[in-house]
């Protein structure tokens, strides 16, 4: 999986299917969608339309509650594959710890789709140690990937520990704070050593951290090629210390009533 992706939340009609299409056409391999985003038809348009071939392209996408609940979850695979335009995806995601389903049915629903060659890899999305721990026993290991809100005002280090330790990968969504780092003065100064934006200084933050990949999303052509030109500087052990002294107890930003309990650092 590359350790920088293409996020696509919000994105919808033409303007989906074109940043798709430049995103890839500017480098990116990694595309990030959802159900809940209802924009995997255009997302299947805009891969389809870089010309690049499926099979170099990182897709994922997320299963919503609903069909959990109701147990269609094959066949709502099924149509996210159809409007994708593709046989598979390379990573299916439980899209949050929903509270009416039990963990275990969740991951084995996603395990079959796995088992059926409908994804290539299997995780989950915004849980917290306790279930990621259920998750990782239910599906013998197979759960590799957790993706979670994940940006300087915000610590993941509990998490990211877990992760680490049993080789997994954070995949950071909202990694510039829906555009707040932008005009962060710390972050500015350091990307001004280096020639970035502060956004291109928290991206390159992310990444730089083992088992971290991120996640940005922009419609702007200008945004979409800056958030990729950020491998050709390495920040410093006391630049990235930092930046994590940016975070704060209401760093979050994604926090729906049906949330599990965080966990947060000591």
């Amino acid at each position: 999986m590359p350790c920088l992706g293409f996020g696509t939340w919000k994105l919808r009609g033409n303007e989906c299917v074109e940043s798709i299409d430049f995103a890839i056409r500017n480098g990116y391999r990694h595309v990030d969608t959802a159900q809940i985003y209802e924009n995997e038809a255009e997302v299947g348009d805009g891969i389809k339309k870089s010309g690049v071939a499926r099979s170099d392209i990182f897709l994922t996408t997320k299963v919503w509650r609903d069909p959990f609940a109701s147990g269609n979850v094959m066949k709502s695979v099924d149509e996210s594959l159809k409007k994708l335009k593709t046989d598979y995806v390379d990573l299916l995601l439980v899209h949050w710890p929903f509270p009416e389903t039990p963990i275990a049915k969740m991951v084995e629903e996603v395990m079959k789709a796995q088992e059926a060659g409908k994804a290539k890899l299997i995780g989950v999305s915004n849980f917290n140690i306790s279930q990621m721990t259920e998750a990782l026993k239910v599906s013998d290991g197979k759960i590799c990937v957790n993706q979670v809100e994940y940006h300087p005002y915000l610590s993941q280090k509990p998490v990211l520990e877990f992760i680490q330790k049993n080789k997994m990968v954070l995949t950071a969504y909202s990694p510039v704070a829906r555009g707040k780092v932008i005009k962060d003065g710390a972050l500015k100064e350091i990307g001004m050593k280096y020639g970035k934006n502060a956004g291109q200084v928290a991206l390159r933050w992310l990444t730089q951290q083992d088992n971290v990949a991120a996640i940005p999303k922009s419609a702007t052509p200008e945004n979409i090629k800056a958030n990729i030109s950020i491998f050709d500087f390495e920040l410093t052990a006391e630049e990235m210390k930092k930046i994590h002294a940016l975070a704060s107890e209401d760093g979050r930003q994604v926090n729906p009533d049906f949330a599990p309990v965080w966990d947060r650092a000591a």
